[in-house]
């Protein structure tokens, strides 16, 4: 649904973006991770036709975004940092003014229009001009205005920024909700914990390139190593008689736990915990010890900040 090939921009002679290569699938999500000034944004204006690579090639929905600016720009839903909300409208004269722009019936637009009020809690509003909106209402209006023509590609920009944490939830369920109909989804979002929950794939941008792409788990067997499991006894338990399967090694040894390092976990734990339980092992927990997207950021861009940093890629 959204391809890229050495997506690059500049700017006079700065390399906004450079050299972005992303292949995003139907009912994925995808999260843009980095700086202020990563070029998320630039990147995220090339896919909808809004700019013009300086060098590359990007598809979105089947459509080129060099020659098929228009139905490039008829099949996203975008949500921008900056809404461009018409303050002086209502909330349903701004919908129904979206939905005359995307071509939508009469009954399509007042149907619309009315769910996503509905569904987003700005129904009592709806006649409200939008200046006096707080800011997480207008965020959440920006939102019903991208999904007002229910386009199969939506990017958004920090889409729970300024809200409430009920209203937030509602937001990444309508995401999730989306990704299960099939559309594709790129988010960029400085909320890690957020990105953990929804994204498919992320991609980490520093200074124009991407640094990482791929999985949680795989940046996280990328940048962190091997998984790690800890045991933990209802009492002291040395360890002694018991064997460690292939690809496990002891790594820390407590009186009341032990941690493991597992390279095949899938394989090698059913094993480890049939050899604890055949050496008599007083075991209450077996689980694996928490990494988060959040360790995985940090470090990637702790490395590329230093003197010798190089880009790694991986997935």
């Amino acid at each position: 649904m959204i391809e890229t090939r050495d997506l690059s921009k500049q700017f006079n002679d700065f390399w906004a973006v450079d050299g972005v290569t992303i292949s995003v699938q139907p009912g994925q999500i995808l999260t843009l991770l980095g700086q202020n000034g990563a070029g998320k944004t630039t990147t995220v204006r090339m896919l909808t036709a809004l700019l013009k690579p300086t060098r590359g090639w990007a598809r979105v929905a089947g459509y080129d975004v060099m020659s098929q600016g228009d139905r490039v720009r008829a099949s996203v839903g975008v949500l921008t940092e900056q809404h461009g909300l018409y303050m002086r409208m209502t909330g349903i004269e701004y919908l129904d003014f979206f939905g005359r722009i995307y071509r939508l019936s009469a009954k399509a637009r007042e149907s619309r229009s009315d769910y996503l009020l509905n569904y987003f809690g700005l129904s009592q509003a709806a006649s409200r001009r939008i200046g006096e909106y707080s800011k997480g209402m207008r965020q959440k209006l920006a939102l019903a205005r991208a999904l007002m023509h229910e386009p199969p590609v939506l990017l958004l920009d920090e889409p729970t920024s300024a809200m409430d944490p009920e209203s937030a939830r509602l937001v990444r369920d309508e995401i999730a909700r989306l990704r299960s109909s099939q559309r594709t989804i790129v988010i960029c979002t400085h909320n890690l914990a957020e990105a953990e929950i929804l994204a498919d794939k992320i991609a980490i941008i520093y200074r124009g390139r991407i640094l990482m792409v791929g999985t949680l788990n795989e940046l996280k067997q990328k940048v962190l190593g091997t998984a790690e499991y800890e045991a933990k006894f209802s009492s002291a338990w040395r360890g002694n008689g018991f064997n460690l399967p292939n690809g496990v090694t002891l790594i820390e040894r407590r009186d009341m736990s032990l941690r493991f390092s597992v390279e095949n976990p899938s394989e090698a734990n059913p094993l480890l915990l049939h050899s604890l339980t055949d050496s008599r092992a007083p075991l209450v927990a077996f689980q694996e010890v928490p990494r988060s997207l959040e360790q995985v950021y940090l470090k990637v861009m702790a490395d590329a900040q230093a003197p010798s940093a190089e880009a790694v890629h991986a997935g």
